[in-house]
């Protein structure tokens, strides 16, 4: 599957030009055309990109210096001509580190340009109740256990992208907004950098959200649908756009916050300061306060536990008959058909994918949503817009975030011998 990133343009608007510039563009279209297949000989890909042979002969030669692709054998093309050496991305060696730091929690997904998982796992961490310097403190010294643990498997991280739940400032790797951790303005690229120390690999920093619908777009229960809506199912709740085949940001970068739609003017407070939230409705703090007020977020003295623990209980509960936990789902559900309709109408999805704990009580919550998808969604037949769960679970934006770790490598091939060639940091 093909997926689109922006590319980066001079300040005059128009795409920078030059000998340098054109040979990482054809550096990363040959990439690209790889990662599409398992393995190609030299001539395909001279004829899947329009590129000449002697060009991807030549391509291909620094490719193999640099480590990103190998040879896997030759094919034999007909009874008589000559052999090809067919080539495959390699890259084990090149890693991707993708976090996400939440509410409660941080996720880790360590992969490489090969797709192997190198490392997975979900701490558990107040982050909200921490304050910003805590739990970058905190993040920074997740980074490094996962980093060590990539080592180990042989795999050295050439960069890191961290998922977060409000508004960001990709350029400037600033967290503008996130309601729910009380973070304003916090440069989060530049303190984790400062964090992991001089020798650090690249930083990038995005909407939780953002990352969870390239990682369902790519490889999820949806993957290669070109009209989707991811939303996440956190104690905020926060959307990303597919359209075409690209995400969709908005003018600054800001478009998603689908949590703070108005649905309710006499409803609850939500973390945005504002009445009446759509996750005040759906948000995870929102159906354990419902379903078991003695657990809710908040309480003083409560520990912090793992959001799949909470969800483990409701989940067994609602297998066990419990009436008020059946109650609180049903309404969740309605309240997450009613803000699916208003999605689909806006951007005429074939699927709303679900992700998070809206995924793994998919079972329970679905029927409710679908039925008032199907009555409030305008343009008919509503059925060709459908809720779906997600299969990559609460790790869909920290896989989203190593996917873009990778994007970045496949857009400049040419940054991995440097990178490589580095002392090892930390």
């Amino acid at each position: 599957m093909t997926y689109r990133t922006s590319r980066s343009r001079s300040p005059g608007g128009a795409a920078p030009t030059g000998p340098a510039t054109l040979r990482r563009a054809n550096l990363s279209l040959v990439l690209r055309e790889l990662r599409e297949h398992t393995s190609l000989s030299r001539a395909e890909i001279a004829q899947a990109t329009g590129l000449h042979r002697a060009t991807v002969s030549n391509l291909m030669a620094e490719l193999l210096e640099r480590r990103l692709v190998r040879e896997v054998g030759v094919e034999h093309v007909g009874a008589i001509g000559r052999p090809r050496r067919a080539v495959a991305l390699h890259g084990a060696h090149v890693g991707a580190l993708g976090m996400e730091i939440n509410v409660d929690y941080i996720a880790v997904h360590g992969t490489d340009l090969s797709g192997r998982s190198l490392v997975e796992r979900r701490v558990v961490h107040d982050a909200m109740g921490s304050g910003p310097d805590s739990a970058v403190r905190r993040l920074g010294l997740v980074a490094k256990e996962a980093v060590e643990a990539m080592r180990r498997a042989g795999s050295v991280p050439t960069g890191i992208a961290v998922a977060v739940p409000g508004l960001v400032d990709v350029t400037r790797g600033v967290v503008t907004l996130a309601p729910n951790l009380h973070w304003r303005d916090l440069p989060l690229a530049e303190q984790l950098s400062s964090i992991l120390g001089p020798r650090s690999v690249p930083v990038w920093v995005d909407n939780d959200a953002n990352l969870a619908a390239l990682a369902e777009y790519t490889s999820g229960v949806a993957a290669g649908t070109p009209h989707l809506v991811y939303l996440t199912g956190e104690v905020g709740v926060g959307g990303g756009i597919i359209s075409g085949g690209e995400l969709l940001r908005g003018a600054d970068g800001f478009s998603g916050e689908v949590g703070h739609l108005r649905v309710d003017p006499n409803g609850d407070r939500c973390g945005c300061g504002r009445i009446g939230c759509w996750e005040t409705k759906v948000g995870l703090a929102a159906l354990v306060r419902a379903a078991m007020p003695e657990q809710a977020y908040g309480l003083p003295g409560m520990p912090v536990p793992d959001p799949g623990e909470r969800v483990a209980d409701i989940a067994r509960g609602l297998a066990s008959g419990d009436r008020r936990m059946t109650m609180a789902v049903a309404q969740v559900g309605e309240w997450l058909g009613l803000g699916g309709s208003i999605l689909a109408n806006l951007f005429n999805p074939r699927v709303i994918v679900i992700g998070g704990y809206f995924a793994s009580l998919a079972q329970w919550l679905l029927p409710h949503a679908q039925e008032q998808l199907r009555r409030l969604v305008v343009a008919a037949p509503a059925a060709e817009c459908r809720f779906v769960a997600s299969t990559l679970g609460f790790g869909a934006a920290s896989r989203g975030a190593a996917s873009m770790v990778v994007n970045h490598i496949i857009d400049d091939p040419t940054t991995i011998l440097d990178s490589l060639r580095r002392p090892a940091p930390y």
